[in-house]
Formats: C-alpha cells, structure tokens, sequence
C-alpha cells in the first residue's frame, strides 16, 4: 500500500509540473499581443514587441518564464509555419528573374560575414595562431554568415512587401545562404574532429536534397493541381499540405542534413502556382500561426537572451561583433543588389532583410558549444549579437521600406 502510496505521489506531482506549460502559454499570448500593440503604436512591427515581450518575461527580464522543451517544439512548428508561408506567397517567376541577384547577394552575405566577425573574435582573443585557434576563428565568421529570414517574412508580411521584388530576393538568398552555410559548417565540424565529419557526403546529400526536391515536387505539384480542380478549397486539402509541409521539413533534417525550415520552404514552393490551393491554405495556416505558433516562436528568441555574468570585454566583444555582424551583410548583401543594377533603396533594403540571424546561427553556436569551438565564457555574447541583429532587423527594414513603392522602381537581373 506504501508503494502504491508513492506510486500515485509521484504521478500526482508529474501531473502538476506538467500545468506549468498552460501557464506559459497564457503569458507569452498575452504579453507579445500586448506589446505587440505598443510597438505597432509607434508604427514597428508587433514582431519587435512579441521579441520584446520574451526578454520581460526571460532570464533578462523578470525571469517568469525559460526556455522548455515544449516552447522549444512550438517554437520550431512557428517558424516552420513561417516558412511555409513564405514558400506559398513566392512568384516563381520573380524568383527566377531574380536568380543572378540572389546568388551574388548570398555569396557575398557568406564571405564578408565569415571573414569580418572571424576577425573580430580573432582580435579580442586571439593570443596567437594556433591551429585550433584558427578553427575557433572561422566558426566564430561562419555562426554569422547565416541569415535567418522569419522576422524579415513577418516584417515584410506585415507591410504588405513579401511579394515585392526584394521580399523575392532575400528569400532566395537566404534560401542559398543556408545551404552555403551548411557546407561550410560540415567542412568546420570535419577539421575539428577529424575524419567523423566528411564534407564530401554532405555535399552529396545536399545535391540529394534537390533531386528529391524536383521529383517528389513534381509528383506532389501535380496531384495537387488534380485536387484544386474538384476540392481546391477544401479543408482536407489544408490538412494535406500541411502534412506535406511537416514531412519536407523532417526529410531535409533528418536525411539531408539540411535545416526543416528549408524543407518547410520548398514544401510551399511546390503548392505556390495552384491557385485556388495557395490562397486557401495560405489562410488557414496564418490563423494558426498568428494565434498560437507565431508569438511562441518569437517570445522564444527573447527567453533565449540571458546577458547576465558577462564581464567588461566579453561584452564589449558582443558589441563590436554586433555592429560588424550588421555592416557586413548590409553591405555584401547590398553590393551583391547593385551589381545587378538595383536601386539604392532595393539593394539597402534587400542588405538589411539579410541581417537577422535569429534561430539558425543560434542552433549553429549551440553546436559549436557541443563541439568546444566556442567556450560557455564566449557563448552569451554570440547570443546576445544574435539577438541584437534580430532587434535590429524590423526596425531598419520598417524605415527603409516603408515609403517602396515597387511600381516606381526599376528592377534588372
């Protein structure tokens, strides 16, 4: 009876611990709408008041609420969502007009980054130029030569732009600036541990990933073209592609090696030219989005942000490395734009949209912690120039394009 006693003790307990999650659920709801709206009275992006609602209730803040791996789950459905959405508002056409531009913008939004923010590291703590110094040095640039474009999807998204001719280009670029990253990184992780990580075989699986993406695209674009015809608004047909969302993005993670949330992308990619298919599922998805996954997945990036225990010159590391972070892609990004004849507003806007880093160079300096090419003395203060970026990304992009016009501006890849 004693043992039954504890049994049920024990599962009482489990019972309460696991309420917690309602808890955070209600508080992270409340809090990002609520400062949402106080940012949107100031005319910024509710994304910037949802980032600023998760550092109040974060370690940072008042410390109500940390990172759990439920928020960590919901968190990831978010931004696969985002993603998805993103896939289903893309014009094809505008995304292979600008194919030229969206690689030259990628390619030098990965060199200027690695190189510059490498440099930095190597400057603050750099005694000398050791081998594994060196790989330090490296990852350091590669943590932030990726770009992570949900709050930029969501900034445009909510100034009616992600359609727009830059909208097309950074979410092209950044769609090719994870891939490049994700070489880079497998090169990185194979020189610090020897022969366990074969850059070769990533770079197969890479190529796997878009022969599996063009077959299994056409064969999934053309049944759904079949559906649209008879059951285009159905709501069967939003569960499906939802489930075909998900499903892309486990693949590309678990078979690939490649993040989910360009899985999610490609996922909408295919279902973006049915037209009857793209809006109704475009709809269904921003409700459950905007209502519950959206807020989580932003609030999350503040609950990650914890700057206490940081001394003098960490911190002023954290700085330099954020303004550095910042300038490079602005202008990479933003060079990358101009060769292509693009207007000083396009190509500054299209820089900017590039700068967020957010969860991917977060999930890329988690590794590198697990790795031991960033030390924990280091590790916050990558963290908080990520986030920084992240602040700082809806903000300039909110002055920059608030006034475009796509209609008076030129456009030529």
């Amino acid at each position: 009876m004693k043992q039954y006693v504890q049994i049920n003790k024990k599962r009482d307990d489990n019972i309460m611990e696991s309420y917690d999650f309602l808890l955070a659920i209600a508080l992270i709801l409340l809090f990002t709408k609520v400062c949402g709206l106080m940012t949107e009275k100031i005319n910024l992006p509710q994304v910037l008041g949802a980032l600023v609602a998760g550092v109040i209730l974060g370690p940072s803040g008042f410390g109500v609420l940390q990172e759990t791996s439920f928020l960590m789950t919901a968190s990831e459905i978010g931004v696969i969502m985002l993603m998805f959405s993103a896939g289903l508002g893309t014009d094809v056409k505008e995304l292979k007009r600008a194919g030229g531009t969206a690689c030259l913008v990628a390619a030098l939004g990965v060199l200027l980054p690695t190189i510059f923010c490498g440099g930095i590291y190597y400057l603050y703590f750099g005694d000398s130029l050791t081998y594994a110094k060196l790989i330090e040095t490296i990852f350091i640039g590669v943590v932030f030569s990726a770009t992570s474009v949900s709050i930029t999807v969501e900034t445009l998204s909510e100034m009616g732009k992600i359609k727009s001719k830059v909208g097309t280009i950074i979410i092209g670029a950044a769609i090719i600036d994870d891939i490049v990253g994700i070489v880079v990184l497998s090169v990185i992780s194979g020189l610090s541990q020897g022969a366990s990580a074969n850059p070769l075989l990533v770079l197969g699986k890479i190529l796997g990933f878009f022969v599996f993406v063009a077959i299994v695209g056409t064969i999934v674009n053309n049944l759904f073209k079949i559906l649209d015809a008879y059951h285009g608004r159905s709501k069967r047909v939003a569960v499906w592609s939802l489930a075909f969302c998900f499903l892309m993005a486990y693949v590309a993670e678990e078979f690939f090696g490649i993040a989910d949330i360009t899985g999610a992308y490609f996922a909408g990619l295919t279902l973006c030219n049915i037209t009857k298919t793209r809006d109704h599922v475009g709809e269904k998805i921003s409700i459950a989005s905007y209502l519950f996954f959206s807020p989580i997945f932003f609030a999350s990036i503040g609950l990650n942000t914890n700057i206490t225990g940081l001394d003098a010159r960490t911190l002023q590391f954290a700085v330099a490395l954020f303004v550095v972070a910042t300038l490079t892609k602005i202008i990479g990004c933003g060079l990358g734009a101009k060769a292509f004849k693009m207007t000083n507003q396009q190509a500054l806007g299209i820089g900017i949209g590039m700068v967020s880093r957010g969860e991917v160079a977060l999930m890329v300096a988690q590794k590198g912690l697990m790795l031991s090419l960033v030390t924990e003395k280091i590790f916050p203060a990558l963290v908080l120039a990520i986030v920084a970026t992240v602040f700082i990304t809806p903000i300039l992009l909110n002055i920059v394009m608030k006034d475009y016009d796509e209609e008076e501006e030129g456009f030529s890849c």
